[in-house]
């Protein structure tokens, strides 16, 4: 379809048979500095739990039913539209419209983009964000907390040793830790970090003594915390415990973390996108979005990266998933009005 709308198409492979989709209109001659990069993520998460056929793209009461319709079809659709729109009679410059894989995961897609040397003046990420243009959002990390007990009958409370109890004081002391260090902090757009437990294993038997108990945590972070710093925060927890009960024999294991991101709202990008709400008689709202994207590693790379696009954060993942069609028409609407007034301020 691209293709035919006079793009020119790549397929850039990211895994086996999982490629990102990389297609450009306009000059890129003419561009100079000012390419303009379109990014959108191609996979979805699972179905299961769904009140509606997630695989069936119906439109009932003017909207757009299914899974990845609000994360992120919508968007996908858009940015592709508002591209070729923009492009008819001729485009000063070049837009790069890059439909990637794997955001939901450990954002493969986004990576290669990137190590393969793109580069860009600036991006739009087309999440779903209401029309609200959001050029901040938090960040997050995942940390295993793993405390060894001992094994021993119910009855042996002289021998046995609780992992579950003691890792029980442990989330104790990083709820204390939320409520009077994190619940301090705050970032204008995104308000307050977070942390929370998200899984918890173990125990072998009712009359057993547990000799093992796993947590899985995650910390939400905002501009100006290091994802990285999560772990040495669970420490600290430890360290509290044990210098209470110095059974507690703990092990923290750091896990997977993405960056937050934080572009400026005097931006041009953010005043560019503005601009075009404005044309269209639209609110120009400057919002922080609580989810992560891959607009952070756009940012990191020095392309600055705000998330723009239709559909509601609130029924991405969700059992019922839609997008309002208007806002999809409306999205296209106010991207290609900024596409083409981006390279006409860049003459």
């Amino acid at each position: 379809m691209l293709s035919g709308w006079g793009f020119r198409v790549e397929l850039q492979e990211t895994g086996v048979n999982r490629p990102n989709v990389i297609a450009r209109i306009g000059s890129a001659a003419q561009s100079g500095d000012r390419a303009l990069l379109l990014n959108g993520h191609l996979d979805t998460v699972g179905v299961e739990g769904m009140v509606h056929p997630a695989w069936d793209p119906a439109i009932r009461d003017g909207r757009l039913f299914g899974r990845g319709s609000t994360d992120m079809k919508a968007g996908v659709a858009s940015m592709c539209a508002a591209a070729a729109r923009a492009a008819d009679g001729g485009l000063e410059g070049e837009v790069i419209v890059a439909a990637v894989t794997d955001e939901e995961f450990h954002s493969i897609g986004t990576r290669r983009l990137l190590d393969s040397g793109l580069r860009a003046a600036a991006a739009i990420v087309t999440e779903p964000t209401g029309l609200a243009i959001c050029p901040a959002h938090r960040g997050f990390a995942w940390v295993e907390l793993v405390v060894h007990g001992t094994a021993a009958h119910g009855s042996r409370w002289d021998i046995g040793v609780d992992a579950i109890a003691l890792a029980a004081l442990v989330l104790a002391e990083l709820e204390n830790y939320q409520t009077h260090t994190l619940a301090k902090r705050s970032h204008p757009m995104l308000g307050r970090p977070s942390l929370h437990a998200s899984l918890v294993s173990g125990g072998i038997g009712l009359s057993t003594y547990p000799d093992l108990c796993s947590v899985q945590l995650e910390r939400r972070t905002i501009p100006g915390e290091a994802p990285g710093l999560f772990a040495s925060e669970v420490e600290e927890a430890c360290a509290r415990v044990r210098a209470r009960r110095p059974e507690l024999l703990a092990e923290v294991r750091p896990g997977f973390s993405q960056e937050p991101n934080d572009v400026s709202a005097d931006s041009p990008i953010v005043h560019a996108l503005a601009a075009s709400l404005n044309r269209a008689n639209e609110p120009a709202r400057i919002e922080g979005l609580s989810c992560w994207t891959d607009a952070a590693l756009l940012s990191a790379a020095g392309i600055p990266a705000v998330c723009f696009g239709p559909g509601d954060i609130a029924l991405a993942h969700a059992a019922e998933e839609y997008v309002l069609v208007t806002e999809i028409e409306r999205a296209t609407g106010v991207m290609t009005s900024l596409i083409r007034d981006w390279f006409l301020n860049a003459a």
